[in-house]
């Protein structure tokens, strides 16, 4: 089992993790790490290092998150707070919020100048990336994977922990590499009971009642740290199948949980747990939006010779997971987002897959004027697939009994996969609530959760929570229309809140998001430091990026000329100056708007080179004008099977 407490000690030449334990007789191995050659060894079971050879007092620690390299060496990232959001079972789970990164070397004299400033940089996206996740986990619970993949793993005392994680959730999985080689490469060197699989994205469990019943509530989403980026710096699929914003999002109840929820010796006999899981991911096309400092960037399409490659092994895989593939398609059938549900549409049409579904359901359209009731219009085009689908429901005695398995899985997604998709999501998992309840007989056949006001007010939270937790990581804000996920309606001032939320992710993807997605590149060995090479230097001066310093410094100007005194003998001359002036900035606005790209904030380590996108290959639609008129009344969602 993972170590839950550890202390840590420094010395000049060594790190030491003791396990901690309240009962002293426990014996546990611990593991020194030799500050000057990186290498990990356990340790025996042995009382604690005597303090007087330490640096320190001991420093507590909750969990290794892993081994990063840097250009001064080696650095020890470690779990310094955590926060206990409840219990699932018999199994705590954690949100990680303090860290700490601690260098194996003992100084930096040896780095160049340039090196120890780019040092610095690393260090700094490195803290910024912990401090601004949501990192969940637990010690004993492998929250990596949905209930109904752990019923078909087998005993989970067979394997450690990290070995039975989910390679998609496991997101320290790089930072651990270290760790896990020297498990594997030495059977003498076991250092599972020090592997702790984090996962990235949200997690709340709540203990409530329905109908008198005792229930556990919990929604766990998890991202894939395949193709991860932010909101126009990852967008599509890439060759190997892999799509940008890739979540799971699993709903679990659990019904009549143990009174003493402490107890980890309390009987389960009799305990039912359901599950039900949906997916969201980027459309699995070869596309992507330019920042140009446009609000709206132009969408670019690429004619990519394996895209049918790619999207067979993106629902190859899909389909092995979770089965069947009801795709949910949110975006406009008119204005910018046509070609790029025109392409999704064409290629799913190219799978010809039977397995493979798709839906296409104008959101924007369809609950325009806030008549978001007609959610159910979708509803109701998809129920059929969504009784047939079903979801996880066991129940659990000595040994797990499992009454029915999920068989397919809705992939929902709109342009971001964030504001429409929870919108959708969130129906979706209330009424397959309902169907779950009424089976195990919390409510009656003719019941819906709807009714159940109390639980609605948790159930609207926590899924509107979810949707700022996904959100955030992606876009820099939290998301949009959560007052109808929290309310069940759509009120003013959610849409002046969503006009809020628009406006800071306008700042943030255009000035901050290079940063960002410098800061995840970094985590996740997307991009490994390289000694003899700084990303960080500017091969040539830009004086490009000068111009929005001299426009403010016309504008500051232009106001001052407005302010100052009108002496008569100079009135003339003031206004000629502010003429041209005032055609200054004009010109210097324009100029800014047609060259927008050379103002964005581009990332660093792993460039991204927007001209790729404008070359050969690069597809151009002519996008068709659409009125209300053309729509009608008549609902017809576009099917392909």
């Amino acid at each position: 089992m993972v170590h839950e407490s550890l202390r840590l000690y420094a010395a000049n030449d060594s790190y030491t993790l003791v396990p901690y334990y309240l009962d002293p007789t426990i014996p546990a191995q611990t593991l020194v790490i030799n500050r000057e050659n990186g290498f990990f060894e356990l340790g025996g079971a042995s009382p604690e290092p005597t303090l007087p050879s330490y640096q320190s007092e001991p420093l507590t620690i909750y969990g290794v998150f892993g081994v990063i390299k840097l250009l001064s060496g080696e650095h020890l990232i470690v779990i310094t707070g955590r926060e206990r959001i409840g219990r699932l079972g018999r199994h705590d789970i954690f949100q990680a919020d303090q860290f700490r990164v601690l260098p194996f070397a003992k100084n930096t004299l040896l780095l160049s100048k340039q090196q120890a400033i780019d040092e610095q940089y690393y260090l700094s996206l490195l803290e910024s990336s912990l401090k601004s996740g949501t990192y969940y986990f637990s010690y004993t619970y492998d929250l990596t994977h949905t209930l109904q993949r752990q019923s078909q793993l087998g005993d989970p005392s067979s394997k450690p922990l990290w070995q039975r994680a989910d390679d998609r959730f496991f997101w320290n999985r790089y930072v651990q590499s270290k760790l896990i080689d020297i498990t594997i490469n030495n059977p003498d060197q076991d250092l599972s009971d020090f592997i702790l699989p984090v996962v990235f994205g949200f997690a709340s469990i709540n203990l409530t009642k329905i109908n008198n019943r005792d229930i556990t509530f919990c929604l766990i989403s998890r991202r894939s740290r395949y193709r991860v980026g932010t909101r126009y710096f990852s967008r599509g699929i890439d060759a190997e199948g892999n799509v940008s914003n890739f979540n799971e999002t699993e709903q679990i109840v659990l019904l009549d949980p143990p009174k003493d929820n402490y107890n980890i010796n309390t009987s389960f006999e009799g305990k039912i747990k359901l599950s039900y899981v949906q997916t969201r991911g980027s459309i699995p096309v070869y596309w992507a939006q330019i920042n140009d400092i446009k609000y709206t960037p132009k969408i670019q399409l690429m004619d990519h010779p394996n895209l049918n490659v790619a999207v067979r092994r993106h629902f190859d895989e899909q389909i092995k997971i979770y089965g069947k593939q009801i795709l949910v398609n949110l975006i406009n059938k008119k204005g910018f987002e046509y070609p790029v549900g025109a392409a999704y549409e064409n290629v799913v049409k190219q799978l010809n897959d039977p397995r493979v579904v798709y839906y296409h359901f104008d959101f924007h359209h369809e609950c325009r004027k806030m008549r978001w009731d007609r959610i159910q219009i979708l509803l109701d085009s998809i129920e059929e697939e969504l009784i047939q689908q079903g979801y996880f429901y066991a129940e659990e005695s000595n040994t797990l009994n499992v009454r029915k398995f999920q068989e397919s899985i809705v992939r929902t997604n709109c342009m971001d996969c964030l504001d429409r998709t929870n919108v959708v999501q969130s129906t979706l998992a209330k009424w397959m609530l309902s169907q779950q309840l009424r089976e195990v007989g919390v409510l009656s056949n003719k019941e819906k959760i709807d009714e159940i006001t109390s639980f609605m007010d948790l159930f609207r939270n926590v899924w509107a929570d979810n949707a700022n937790a996904v959100s955030f990581p992606y876009s820099g804000t939290g998301a949009q229309k959560t007052d109808f996920t929290r309310t069940g309606k759509r009120t003013k001032q959610g849409a002046v809140s969503d006009i809020h939320n628009s406006i800071t992710r306008y700042v943030v993807n255009n000035f901050k998001d290079g940063l960002r997605q410098d800061a995840y590149d970094l985590l996740l060995g997307i991009y490994e430091v390289k000694p003899s090479i700084s990303p960080f230097i500017e091969t040539k001066l830009n004086y490009v990026k000068f111009i929005p310093q001299i426009l403010l410094g016309c504008i500051a100007f232009l106001i001052f000329l407005n302010l100052m005194p009108k002496y008569d003998d100079f009135v003339y001359l003031i206004r000629f100056i502010m003429i041209i002036t005032f055609f200054a900035i004009m010109f210097l606005v324009r100029f800014i708007f047609e060259n927008g790209s050379e103002f964005v904030n581009w990332p660093r380590l792993v460039p991204r080179d927007y001209r790729y996108y404008r070359g050969p290959g690069a597809a151009s639609y002519k996008v068709p004008k659409y009125t209300d008129s053309e729509y009608g009344e008549k609902i017809e969602l576009q099917k392909i099977e």
